[in-house]
């Protein structure tokens, strides 16, 4: 596993994570027995870098994630970094990003997880007003100072949200959507997060499982899975659920990105080999199960695409993708 900085944090982690949102919900079920077995393989393909949030399945993922860390303790295991988000159980309203509440949700989230300390809290995606807000900032650097936590991020809609969090001097991260189907963060995002040393979090990597290749036109997804009830941005911002892309349209793009994936790999590991090739910290694939998380890791040992490739990559995307979601988020 290729190891890379998490930004400010000051720590090292491989450069393939795990998402836990689908350890939570919002994925269909996921049994506890099942989402334990999945963060143990993720562990024993060398992941040492776990996301999770407050809202995942209602603290269900932090939960589960805590199972895990008393599991390693137990076993003697290195834990895993785990980054946490918060502010989404709330009404999305700025002035609930205050101090006390920032309290409450910690305590919450470190309840859930059984630890002393959040290793990294990310505002999940708060409302634009937020990040102009000195207040919000001088509250989570408090939190810091008085070992709460040990730095924080922010997870973003949109590449102007995420070039103002970069500009916080003590931001350690920021996460965002980047795959083969959302292009843009490369063009301002990445290279201002290099220069200030912030590090950045690849979220929604395959593209809520298009770039996975495994759907077609007659794939049905279940009643209580986002990719049902949020497909045209009904309960949350659509940006995350399909990257924003239309469902037909993301599946010729997927057969056209195909003939591009190397001898011995999937084309999952093949978008996730993609990501890694950029200026990122890690990228965080979820996992329904351990044969997921080990598929997922592997991508890590994959060698960098060729530039033929990656020009192949972005021809796919001009032609298909750019004119539904270039000039969003």
């Amino acid at each position: 596993m290729e190891i890379r900085m998490l930004g400010r944090t000051g720590r090292r982690v491989g450069v393939i994570g795990l998402g836990a949102w689908q350890l939570g919900g919002d994925w269909g079920r996921v049994d506890g027995v099942d989402a334990l077995g999945t963060l143990r393989a993720a562990l024993e393909s060398g992941v040492d870098f776990i996301d999770t949030a407050d809202e995942y399945g209602d603290g269900r993922s932090e939960q589960v994630i805590g199972s895990l860390l008393r599991a390693c303790d137990a076993d003697g295991v290195a834990r895993p970094i785990v980054a946490t988000k918060m502010g989404r159980r709330a009404p999305q309203v700025p002035q609930n990003y205050n101090a006390a509440n920032f309290r409450t949700w910690i305590d919450r989230s470190r309840r859930n997880l059984g630890v002393e300390r959040l290793d990294l809290v990310q505002l999940h995606c708060p409302p634009e007003a937020v990040y102009a807000d000195d207040e919000v900032f001088d509250a989570l650097d408090a939190l810091v100072e008085d070992g709460a936590i040990a730095a924080y991020g922010v997870s973003v809609r949109s590449c102007e949200q995420a070039l103002a969090a970069i500009r916080r001097p003590n931001l350690a991260t920021v996460q965002l959507v980047l795959n083969a189907f959302r292009i843009k963060p490369l063009e301002r995002v990445l290279p201002a997060a290099a220069a200030s040393g912030v590090g950045i979090i690849a979220r929604v990597p395959l593209a809520s499982g298009l770039l996975s290749g495994k759907y077609t036109a007659a794939t049905v997804f279940g009643a209580d899975d986002h990719r049902t009830y949020n497909r045209h941005g009904e309960s949350f911002d659509v940006g995350e659920t399909f990257s924003g892309v239309d469902f037909a349209t993301g599946l010729e793009a997927v057969e056209r990105l195909r003939p591009l994936v190397p001898e011995g790999a999937t084309l999952a590991q093949f978008a996730l080999r993609w990501i890694a090739d950029q200026a990122v910290s890690v990228v965080i694939p979820g996992a329904r199960n351990a044969a997921q998380a080990h598929a997922n890791a592997a991508a890590a040992a994959l060698p960098p695409l060729d530039q033929e490739t990656h020009k192949a990559v972005l021809e796919v995307y001009d032609d298909l993708i750019r004119p539904l979601v270039h000039r969003h988020w």
